[in-house]
This record gives C-alpha cells, sequence and structure tokens, in this order.
C-alpha cells in the first residue's frame, strides 16, 4: 500500500514477535510489539493502529480478553488472530467476536502480509465511509433527510440539539414533507435508539381500535378479545413512540395520552391495574393545532404537553434550492435499486423541476424521480419522462372547457367537479382531510363525491 501501516504485534514468544516485526518493518510498516495483553492494550491506546496481530495464548490474560478490550475501545479496529493449529476453535470464536482473520502457526510469509494488507485496506474503507457520511451529514442532511436551504438547517440543528433530550416533540409540517424521517432522526440521536421505534398512524382507525392498539386490552375487554393483547406502548417500552397526525386523536384518547406523559403509566383496555410507561413520545401534524385547541377540538393541556420543543419542517415550495439536491439523491437510489446507470437530470428537466410548486412535497418529487428512472431508456432523465402534473401544471386543473360537439350540462359539471376535487387533493398531496378543509366542506361528505365521481384511490391518501 502507498502509505506506512501501523501494525501492532501481541504475542508472548520473543522469536515469533521478532519474525513479525522483521517482516512487516521490510515492507516499510511501523511495528509496535507486546508480549502481554496489558502492553498491548497500552500501546494501543497510545496512538492507533492499523491492524492488531493477536495470540490468543498470552502469559497474564486470554487473547480472547484482549481482542474483546481492543474492540471496546475502538469497534472498528481491524485484529487478525495469530494461532497454533490445536486453539483453531479458539480462532473461530474470536471471529464471532469481531476478529477480521486468523492465520495458523506456523504461518506463511506471504499470508501474513496479504492479511495485513487486506485488514488495512478494510479498515481505511470503513474510516473513509465514515467521514463521507459525516461531511454529508454536515453539509447536507441527517440520516436519509436531505437538504442544505436555511429552512432544513434548522431543523437539522434541532433534531441534533433536542434529540439525547427526554422531553416530547412536535413535529409540524404539510404531508409528504418528511416528518416521519425527522421523527426517526430525532429517536436515532437519543439515548433511546437501540430500542424500538412505533409508528401510530392514529388518523387511520377508529377511537376503540386505536385505544386498544395503544394500551392493549384484556380479555373479555370486548366482543372479540379472547386474550390479552400487549399495545403499542408496551412494545415501545425503553423507545419511542411516533404518533403520526396526532390532531386526529378524539378528545378522549387525547386524556389518555396526558395521563401517560405526566405520570408515566396507562391502563390496559378493561382493566384496572396500572401499566409503567418508559416511552418518549413524539408527535406530528399537518394541521394547526392551535386552531384545533381554540375549536375545543384539541386539548390546551396536551398540547402544551406536546408541544415543548417545536419543529417546523418548510414545505418543498419554500427551499427550492434542495430540489436539485433530492432530485440528484433519489435518481441515485432508484438508479441502484433498478440496476440502471443513470447520471442526472437534463437542464431542461431540472429547470422543470424547479418551477414546479410540488404540493405534494418531497413525496411527489420521489414518485416523479422514481418514475423517470424507471422509464429512463438512457443515461439522462429528459424533460419528457417527468409526469405532466409537472410539465404542465395547469393541464388538468380549471376551468373545464366546452366540447366542439358540446356536452350534457350534468355531464359539463360533473366533470367540473371532478377537476375541482382533484386539484384540492394535489394541493394537499392527497389528503382528503385537508383537501376537505380547502372546499370548505365536511371530510365525510368529500369522501362521498370522490366515490360518486369515482376518484381512483391511487389520486387519494386517507391519512
Amino acid at each position: 500500500m502507498s502509505r506506512s501501516l501501523r501494525v501492532l504485534v501481541v504475542d508472548d514468544e520473543e522469536v515469533i514477535r521478532d519474525v513479525l516485526a522483521t517482516l512487516l518493518e521490510r515492507q516499510g510498516w511501523q511495528v509496535t510489539t507486546a508480549a502481554n495483553g496489558a502492553r498491548a492494550l497500552s500501546a494501543f491506546e497510545a496512538e492507533p493502529h492499523d491492524v492488531v496481530l493477536l495470540d490468543l495464548m498470552l502469559p497474564d490474560r486470554s487473547g480472547l480478553d484482549v481482542l474483546r478490550d481492543l474492540r471496546r475501545r475502538d469497534p472498528d479496529a481491524v485484529v487478525v488472530i495469530v494461532t497454533a493449529y490445536s486453539s483453531i476453535e479458539g480462532a473461530i470464536e474470536a471471529m464471532r467476536e469481531g476478529a477480521f482473520h486468523y492465520i495458523p502457526k506456523p504461518f506463511q510469509n506471504e499470508e501474513v502480509l496479504l492479511t495485513v494488507e487486506k485488514g488495512a485496506e478494510t479498515r481505511r474503507l470503513t474510516e473513509e465511509n465514515r467521514r463521507l457520511k459525516e461531511e454529508l451529514s454536515r453539509r447536507f442532511g441527517l440520516g436519509r433527510i436531505v437538504g442544505k436551504s436555511e429552512g432544513m438547517r434548522k431543523v437539522f440543528e434541532l433534531v441534533r440539539l433536542a434529540g439525547p433530550s427526554k422531553s416530547t416533540i412536535l413535529v409540524e409540517g404539510e404531508s409528504g414533507t418528511g416528518k416521519e424521517l425527522v421523527a426517526r432522526a430525532i429517536h436515532t440521536h437519543s439515548p433511546r435508539s437501540g430500542s424500538a421505534f412505533v409508528t401510530v398512524n392514529s388518523g387511520s382507525m377508529p377511537t376503540e381500535l386505536l385505544e386498544s392498539n395503544l394500551f392493549g386490552h384484556v380479555r373479555g375487554a370486548f366482543t372479540g378479545a379472547i386474550a390479552n393483547k400487549k399495545g403499542l406502548f408496551e412494545s415501545a417500552e425503553g423507545g419511542s413512540i411516533f404518533f403520526d397526525e396526532i390532531g386526529t386523536v378524539s378528545l378522549e384518547t387525547q386524556a389518555k395520552l396526558l395521563r401517560v406523559i405526566q405520570e408515566k403509566e396507562f391502563m390496559r383496555v378493561g382493566s384496572v391495574e396500572t401499566q409503567k410507561a418508559d416511552v418518549r413520545i413524539i408527535a406530528a401534524t399537518n394541521v394547526d393545532l392551535k386552531r384545533l385547541v381554540a375549536e375545543g377540538k384539541f386539548r390546551d393541556d396536551l398540547y402544551y404537553r406536546l408541544c415543548v420543543i417545536s419543529i417546523s419542517i418548510p414545505p418543498l415550495r419554500e427551499r427550492r434550492e434542495d430540489i436539485p439536491l433530492l432530485a440528484e439523491h433519489f435518481v441515485r437510489v432508484y438508479a441502484s435499486e433498478n440496476n440502471k446507470s443513470i447520471t442526472g437530470l437534463s437542464a431542461d428537466a431540472l429547470r422543470a423541476l424547479l418551477e414546479y410548486d410540488w404540493p405534494g412535497n418531497v413525496r411527489e418529487l420521489e414518485n416523479a424521480i422514481e418514475r423517470a428512472v424507471v422509464l429512463c431508456p438512457g443515461g439522462m432523465i429528459e424533460l419528457d419522462l417527468l409526469p405532466d402534473s409537472v410539465l404542465s401544471p395547469d393541464r388538468s386543473e380549471l376551468p373545464v372547457r366546452l366540447p366542439e360537439n358540446g356536452a350534457t350540462y350534468k355531464d359539463m359539471v360533473e366533470e367540473y367537479e371532478r377537476r375541482l376535487v382533484r386539484t384540492a387533493l394535489r394541493r394537499t398531496g392527497g389528503v382528503q382531510k385537508r383537501a376537505a378543509e380547502l372546499l370548505r366542506m365536511k371530510p365525510t361528505t368529500l369522501h362521498e363525491i370522490i366515490k360518486r365521481l369515482e376518484i381512483q384511490s391511487r389520486e387519494t391518501v386517507q391519512s
């Protein structure tokens, strides 16, 4: 390899240490030797080593214990076991504990050199990948969240600061902006990251079923409860629970959630016994909870408990500088999934993406890029591969045009109604509840219109 490697040789036999040191130094590599486990750990802590050659039979402690200590100090440590044939079982155990490879004694010089080189290359790639991920995260994102705009930088900073805390967090943003991704990033940056992250789609089920799913139930609590059932709060014990669209939860369930936050306990449906809950709550909303509080549809005490820390995700139309970055990211993802060699987007295609308002936000952009990648016949995504809604955003919008040969008044009214509903759904990312608010009607009324006009389910999103 081009640069000088640092290798630590650990063996209680002086002749073995000398042979290995001479062999490795002839390659221009720097070698440190140690005769026992204590000296090995001391040398490893004093300065970093690319590879450790470790004997399993040491005078002061077992090589397996030394291996474990080395990897506790540095989980990426590359440790090669050098052992006699009689200790092969121990070498296999060392592999289970994270050793990179093992070499039996008596060893072949070429095998030692080749293994050290491969180990050092593995170490270099691991460090390079980590640096790259850290740089990408620092500059443009947080895990799967991508962005370089001022608004997204504020989101990233809040996630980093709030993640390690114990506070409840409210994530606000329009549908499709990535609220669940932010919630997962908060969980990942918390001490709870090793435990479960549980998602609750609270708007998709009736109150009774939601409470049974959340808190569990006991046998006989209701018709069909034939056995005790553990709820999501118990499944998330020690971890985080994410409430998607918390504004849809009934007032009755809100009171029970407030108790979980305040008292750290709950009761299964049909039970009088309390259960402890060590769970962090992260909630998300695409509506103004303050307005719901003013309308009496959301408890003010729960709102203030949830909103200890608020993270607002800006819509995509307000951070257009993120569109090229997101588009290139999705091209890489879906080109890899579909085994295609696509270098990016043409200037015209990128211009069209930048000029579109993206009512469905990042989710709509992702869908558009996935479609383009699948249909792309060459190495570049051209303008004609983008959806019609992006190329001609007004094509399916109002007004309705009267055909040359005429049409019945009823048919024209239905067509106008159909386009009006589709427009509202498109502007809200397919969320029927928000579309109903735009049209100043009840969600149930809008749902009946959608059924009557036979608007396809793929054009709508229920949550």
